[in-house]
């Protein structure tokens, strides 16, 4: 239910924004109420709201194949209930279709799909490091990192591929407004993105490099009373 919640106020109010509003609106809409669902809902389900994400903990084994499933579902289902919602609500002439992300003219798919990568890569290195090592930056404070990245992101990519780095985000709109063109680029380019970053951090930082030293347990140092010694 959680995922279910965050993925349909991603959408709702992503595509949304991307309707009426410009460039700089989209960005913070989208990076506002991240910040916001992840901070809420965060520490019931990791607050992923992006099946791009979910693969990504599934390939570095921090969620159940099972699970994962469960989570694919709950977002793309929340997806598409938004989306009608959104086109319902739409006074006319205005469509869902402007809410669908799309490529700039003149770009090919095949850059859609390294953009959609590389700004779905800068995410997840996000996420894993600042709510999943517990090296990183103050769990407290990770929603506000997430919903950062993804403001820079759709204020570099918005303009280019519409920055969904969320087949979520993409599929919602696409399946209410019945508009699939070059629809896999979002799907591959954040799928890509979201394992090279996730395989990534996860071997450079969140796996031992050396096996732990073996031997007996350290020994502890009693404290001391006033005057006394402390003994081992």
């Amino acid at each position: 239910m959680a995922e279910f919640v965050g993925a349909f106020a991603l959408i709702f109010v992503g595509a949304g924004s991307a309707i009426y509003g410009n460039l700089v609106v989209a960005a913070l809409a989208n990076g506002l109420v991240i910040a916001t669902m992840v901070s809420a809902m965060g520490f019931i389900s990791g607050g992923h709201f992006n099946p791009a994400v979910t693969l990504g903990f599934l390939v570095t084994r921090r969620i159940s194949g099972t699970l994962a499933v469960l989570y694919w579902a709950a977002q793309f289902g929340a997806a598409a209930l938004a989306a009608l919602l959104l086109k319902w609500l739409l006074p006319p002439p205005t469509t869902l279709r402007s809410g669908v992300p799309a490529l700039a003219a003149a770009l090919s798919s095949g850059k859609g799909v390294v953009i959609e990568a590389v700004l779905t890569f800068f995410l997840v290195w996000v996420i894993f490091a600042t709510a999943v090592d517990a090296r990183g930056a103050f769990k407290q404070i990770a929603g506000l990192a997430i919903g950062l990245t993804i403001v820079l992101d759709v204020t570099m990519g918005g303009g280019l591929t519409g920055a969904a780095m969320n087949p979520a985000r993409a599929f919602g709109p696409q399946l209410v407004a019945n508009h699939w063109t070059n629809g896999w680029v979002w799907y591959l380019g954040p799928a890509c993105g979201a394992v090279i970053a996730a395989v990534l951090y996860e071997l450079l930082y969140l796996r031992p490099l050396r096996p732990a030293p073996v031997g007996p347990p350290e020994t502890e140092v009693e404290e001391a009373a006033p005057g006394e010694a402390a003994t081992s």
